[in-house]
């Protein structure tokens, strides 16, 4: 019976001997007469044979296994370290080849070499394949489970560092540098293959695993204010203010100056106090809200075919770049160059020292991310009896449900690596072995549990409890409250619906939504709830007889009149929501009859 064959999910016809096909096809593909790109797979339940070509598929190079032995041997090993020969002979020799999702599925890896049966087809390169950059540097991350071990990968990508050399002379947007990024004890294989040494992101701080005065419930963390007071986790955060002189039909152009006073739109001489001639700011100029950065006048919006030719008469308006509701900072840098048209390009680069404060996250490398909830004064941390002081305490509720195992390992080869001075390797599959870690952290005078005796820093009491502290990599994380605390109680509306503007840089409301007002219904809070609701409040005056909303006439001195009846009818004063007004006007446009029913107030 013939076995269908497609290539790239189109049929391209049959064979008899589907598994001598796809064995044939292999070993082609491994003298190097077929891409190495290319994949077959024999699904003998649907019976078919697929083969794989397409661009943008994922393949990984794994070692290929005969009779249970690998085919790379110690001969090519030393070969590679001599430079005898590279990856690429391997692949031709047929010693690795590279296999995607779909081939995948009719191999048996294993993952080391003592694992290997007459079974296998195939053995991985290293353990650490199985996992990506970012998750192959967690520590110990055999001990953890994959959720914990993907949010540790999704987390390092979220903390400050060096993200690149030369920051200085780059306008990146929205960045931040840590001014003391160290590299960690506790490192994997990657963190050498990586370079990581040259972009840390991170600091080796003391941890002590414990509650204190209820502070770090739910994932919070408390941080010593000594250590913030020596510079643990200061940053600097970067953002741009941009400018070009754009180019309009009629050869018209916008100029980088500072405005002149016929200028339409123009604000008050303070907030142009620190322009120079140029009409760009200077460098190390301390800045707030709404003070100008770069000064740019444009040309009219709108011009009639008669205004064209007579551009002298014409006004221009007011477009510099300031800051936004709640920005601040000291400018850092002036960049002027032109734009891929050949215009004037002005950037300004704005800095702002960040020092932890309450509500900016932190994380370990395992996913046990948390907020600052309590800023403790050095005098009232906890201490050992060699006056050791925990730079960060961890609540210790984050890691039962979590099992993050590896968390604790860390702290515990932490400790050990500082007291003796190295590097622990915590390599996934490939660790040192806790039995020798904690051997060592005995010879080195402390408990091989990582336990300690600590003191009250408030009343200098002993704990009767020992707490588990010691040395660990923590990470800032990209997340500051100053980015993100937001609050008003008045503020601008949009033109349309008059209820609030959004978001923050607007200064925009903070929405009440179905929910939100469901909890004030619960209370009983009906006279909160109506305030809540008065957002775009509105009085509008409605006829009687029609049920339509009627206006005020200017000519008869702002009267109120109906739209429909004139004088003839009477009107009442009825509160509304500005949207409802908004609404009921489309209804109207539609030609629909939108009658409200208004009883007098007696």
């Amino acid at each position: 019976m013939a076995t269908d064959v497609f290539v790239d999910g189109k049929f391209v016809g049959t064979v008899k001997e589907p598994a001598d096909f796809t064995k044939k096809f292999i070993d082609q593909r491994r003298l190097g007469k077929l891409p190495v790109s290319a994949n077959i797979l024999h699904d003998e339940e649907r019976g078919r044979v697929t083969v794989e070509t397409a661009k943008g598929r994922s393949i990984r190079p794994l070692i290929v296994v005969k009779d249970g032995k690998p085919l790379l041997t110690d001969k090519h090993v030393e070969q590679l370290k001599k430079n005898e020969i590279g990856w690429s002979d391997l692949i031709k020799q047929g010693i690795i080849e590279y296999l995607d999702a779909t081939e995948e599925e009719s191999a048996f890896v294993a993952i080391q070499e003592e694992d290997l049966t007459q079974e296998h087809t195939h053995l991985e390169i290293s353990p650490i394949d199985l996992v990506g950059l970012c998750t192959s540097l967690v520590p110990f991350g055999n001990y953890n489970h994959g959720v914990r071990m993907n949010q540790g990968s999704k987390n390092q990508k979220q903390s400050l560092g060096l993200y690149i050399a030369n920051y200085m002379v780059r306008t990146d947007m929205d960045v931040s540098v840590l001014h003391h990024p160290q590299f960690p004890i506790v490192s994997s294989a990657m963190h050498y293959v990586s370079e990581f040494e040259k972009h840390p992101s991170g600091q080796n701080v003391i941890v002590a695993v414990m509650s204190y005065k209820g502070y770090n419930m739910e994932d919070a963390i408390i941080i010593n204010q000594g250590s913030i007071q020596r510079g643990l986790a200061r940053s600097t955060y970067f953002r741009p203010v941009i400018s070009e002189e754009l180019r309009y039909s009629g050869g018209l152009i916008d100029e980088i100056t500072i405005p002149d006073k016929e200028v339409k739109g123009y604000r008050s001489e303070h907030d142009y106090r620190f322009l120079e001639d140029d009409g760009i700011i200077f460098p190390e100029a301390v800045v707030k809200e709404d003070d100008v950065i770069i000064g740019k006048t444009s040309p009219p919006r709108f011009l009639s075919s008669a205004d064209e030719y007579n551009l002298t008469s014409n006004q221009r308006r007011e477009s510099s770049m300031s800051l936004k509701h709640g920005e601040k900072g000291i400018v850092d840098f002036i960049f002027l160059t032109e734009n891929a048209e050949g215009n004037k390009l002005v950037q300004a680069r704005l800095r702002e020292q960040r020092i932890p404060e309450i509500g900016d996250k932190f994380t370990s490398r395992h996913g046990q991310k948390g907020v600052i909830s309590y800023v403790a004064p050095e005098a009232d941390v906890p201490f050992s009896a060699t006056g050791m002081k925990p730079d960060i305490i961890f609540g210790t509720h984050g890691i039962p449900s979590r099992m993050t195992v590896s968390h604790l390992l860390e702290l515990l080869a932490g400790k050990t690596g500082a007291l003796a001075g190295r590097n622990v390797d915590a390599t996934l599959f490939d660790a040192e072995k806790e039995v020798d870690i904690r051997a060592e952290l005995q010879r080195l005078g402390f408990q091989d549990n990582g336990a300690e005796t600590l003191y009250n820093g408030i009343t200098g009491e002993r704990y009767d409890v020992q707490v588990f502290i010691g040395n660990m990599y923590y990470l800032k994380l990209k997340h500051m409250v100053a980015n993100k605390i937001h609050s008003r109680a008045r503020g601008p509306i949009q033109l349309l619906t008059r209820q609030p503007t959004e978001g923050r840089a607007k200064e925009g409301g903070l929405r009440l939504g179905e929910m939100e007002k469901d909890t004030f219904v619960a209370h009983g809070a009906s006279l909160l709830l109506k305030e809540r609701f008065d957002s775009d409040k509105t009085i509008v005056p409605i006829g009687e007889k029609s049920g339509l909303i009627g206006y005020y006439d200017a000519k008869k001195g702002g009267k109120a009149t109906s739209s429909l009846l004139g004088d003839e009818e009477e009107l009442q004063n009825v509160e509304i929501s500005y949207a409802f007004k908004l609404m009921l006007d489309e209804f109207m446009s539609l030609g629909v009859y939108p009658k409200m029913v208004v009883s007098r107030k007696f």
